[in-house]
């Protein structure tokens, strides 16, 4: 099996961690912290990750899913973001991400007459253009009758023509966490559950940090020359932990989405709404519609930002604006509430706080970087290990992960035009091994090896039958997952993919995970309630009509994973 983040793997990284000093450890095991892990590995520097929590369970796992330049930048002439996103978009669609990243193409309902199709068509024109050499198909205008032949959902009353142009996304959460282990595969040394708790100092320099195992209650120290902060909305919290007032602030803003099945709206491409505040995208998500965001400000738990019934009904009122069949409430299969990490500034509205990234180092010893999107994690990262090599004072290469590929990237496309093949010798059905492949890419032969080990592993998983058994076995055994809430949320999509919010299939996927993970019964039955606690919280805060009644951890969700009994 290529390099895993098995049970095995943690307790040999923590070994590592709290051994020889470190040229460099990242705090944070988001999009950015994975890639900072990746970069400085590559260059050849001993490297850690530790995350207080899962990989990707914060801000990286709740996002619109999308990598894109972001449309609504070119209107605040922010045209240096808007190219370099679009780049490192097409990056991860060539090379570094084929078997996780795709194509997705967006209509664009005009309401005006010629005036709104000259301007946003400019937009989209210049867009297009930004992208020059991406390999993505350019825009195109429609009509009306066009765009509703594409889109029959759409009232016709709503438009009076369109443009359909094309972006890109990705399952944020697996990218997250093929990311560190493609840094892991290089060398570093990852793990999760490991909270800082303090940082370690010789005089003004940091020298590294005291963490706490939190699966096994232990507190162990980790020296590295230089410590890079990267963890999003918690910057702020960490950078108090040093006793030190930061460069500059992190201030978060709240998006939610909503997740309906794919029969409720009735379109072969996703929509781009123009609200008041910002856009609104209705994205292909499979069998389902991800409707998505809101862009309000968030000062309670961060760890669980909750979305309120008010943030539903905005969305739904917005998005049956342009729909001959409205959503209702019934329709919503699933809701997940993320925050950004927007740089904060002199505007009072987050929707107008800058995207773009920060990179300081307040004391000796410490770099931290913020701000920022999804979509341009690899340049975030690449800067905040440069800052991190400045202060190394040593010759080391230049970044190189423009160039590296993630695991499962190798062989893909080869793999794709073989599927029929792979679906004859494993007994799988095609449609299967696509759903495999895409999100596993050229790594799908361990899972199929699963199957042909023990043939029960190839059956779906109750409650969720778009997953295989194998799934969630090798959740557990190669990708990191600790407990049944990063299997249900982060390493499938269940929580947010069925009604009952994957309430059906936690038992089933937690005696499975016992397998691999050594559970006792008592554990087992832990684990479920964990999960169903929480969902209860989750479900009981969209009843409510605003943040602050709808703080899930107030009504009763638990604020840690329980511990794993050594």
């Amino acid at each position: 099996m290529t390099v895993a983040l098995s049970p095995q793997y943690r307790d040999s990284a923590l070994s590592a961690l709290a051994g020889a000093e470190l040229d460099v450890l990242v705090v944070g095991g988001g999009v950015v912290g994975a890639g900072a892990a990746l970069d400085a590995v590559t260059r050849g520097l001993s490297c850690g990750l530790v995350e207080a929590r899962d990989l990707a369970s914060g801000t990286s796992s709740r996002s619109s899913k999308l990598l894109h330049g972001g449309l609504r930048y070119l209107e605040m002439l922010d045209f240096g973001l808007v190219r370099e996103a679009l780049h490192e978009r097409d990056l991860s669609l060539s090379r570094l991400a084929p078997h996780l990243a795709r194509p997705v193409k967006f209509l664009y309902p005009l309401k005006h007459r010629a005036w709104e199709r000259a301007y946003t068509g400019a937009g989209i024109t210049l867009y297009d253009t930004l992208a020059l050499g991406g390999g993505m198909p350019r825009h195109r205008h429609l009509t009306r009758t066009s765009a509703l032949r594409v889109c029959p959902a759409l009232r016709k009353e709503s438009l009076v023509g369109a443009l359909q142009y094309y972006d890109a996304q990705v399952d944020d959460a697996r990218h997250t966490m093929f990311l560190a282990r493609t840094a892991a595969s290089y060398g570093a040394h990852v793990a999760s559950r490991t909270e800082v708790i303090g940082f370690l100092r010789e005089g003004e320099r940091v020298t590294g940090v005291r963490v706490k195992d939190l699966e096994f209650d232990r507190i162990f120290e980790v020296r590295a020359q230089q410590v890079i902060n990267a963890t999003g909305v918690w910057t702020d919290d960490t950078q108090a932990l040093v006793g030190e007032r930061g460069q500059f602030h992190v201030r978060a803003s709240k998006g939610i989405h909503l997740v309906v099945p794919r029969d409720r709206i009735q379109s072969s491409t996703g929509l781009i709404l123009r609200t008041e505040k910002s856009v609104l995208f209705v994205i292909p998500w499979g069998r389902h519609w991800i409707v998505g965001t809101t862009d309000t400000d968030w000062s309670l738990d961060k760890a669980h930002p909750a979305a309120s019934s008010t943030d539903i009904d905005y969305l739904l009122e917005h998005v049956n604006s342009v729909l001959s069949t409205p959503l209702s409430r019934t329709d919503v299969q699933g809701v997940y509430a993320g925050l950004r990490p927007l740089l904060s500034g002199e505007s009072e509205a987050t929707s107008q706080l800058s995207r773009e990234h920060m990179v300081g180092s307040p004391q000796p010893g410490l770099v931290v970087v913020a701000g920022g999107k999804y979509t341009t994690y690899r340049v975030m990262a690449k800067d905040a290990v440069d800052a991190a090599v400045h202060g190394l004072n040593r010759s080391v290469p230049k970044s190189c992960t423009d160039r590296v590929p993630l695991l499962g990237a190798d062989g893909y496309p080869a793999l794709w035009n073989q599927r029929r093949i792979l679906a004859d010798r494993s007994g799988l059905h095609v449609a299967r091994v696509e759903h495999l492949l895409g999100r596993y890419g050229s790594l799908v032969h361990e899972v199929l090896e699963l199957i042909a080990d023990d043939k029960s592993l190839g059956a779906p998983l109750t409650g969720a039958d778009d997953y295989l058994r194998a799934e969630i076995v090798y959740a557990a055994a190669a990708e990191g997952a600790r407990h049944l809430e990063d299997v249900l949320t982060r390493r499938t999509r269940i929580s947010i993919e069925t009604f009952d919010r994957g309430t059906e299939s936690a038992q089933e996927a937690a005696d499975l995970m016992a397998g691999v993970l050594g559970w006792t019964d008592e554990q087992k039955s832990r684990e479920v309630e964990h999960y169903r606690v929480r969902v209860e919280a989750e479900r009981e805060s969209q009843e409510q009509p605003d943040d602050e009644t709808a703080d899930a951890t107030r009504l009763g969700a638990p604020d840690v994973v329980p511990v794993t009994p050594n």
